[in-house]
């Protein structure tokens, strides 16, 4: 079965709402466990451009906010549907979605 990491950047207030729409759409299955991911807080920057619809900030301004890096694995069949619940429940206009394949060790 082929697995991907999926990494998304999201504000930190909305961290957890975004990992139960990841869970609930079927990433973060490892064994007999669901909802697994990892989180890390850091600082996202970004200045949105003219014709964006920015949640925070305004456009042509540099703005730094409270992010949480959070991963979480998900089986090529649950894909697009954890890749949807994503977009759906995330509240930035182009949220930062990162996709990788992975291999999983026994």
């Amino acid at each position: 079965m082929k697995t991907y990491k999926i990494v998304v950047y999201v504000p930190t207030a909305d961290a957890d709402a975004l990992r139960s729409a990841m869970g609930e759409a079927g990433a973060g299955r490892i064994g007999n466990y669901d909802y697994c991911s990892f989180t890390v807080t850091g600082t996202g920057r970004f200045r949105p451009l003219v014709g964006a619809n920015p949640t925070i900030g305004a456009v042509g301004r540099l703005e730094a906010v409270a992010e949480d890096r959070i991963e979480t694995v998900c089986a090529e069949e649950r894909l697009k549907p954890v890749l949807k619940a994503i977009r759906a429940a995330h509240p930035y206009e182009e949220p930062a979605i990162d996709v990788y394949p992975i291999e999983m060790v026994d």
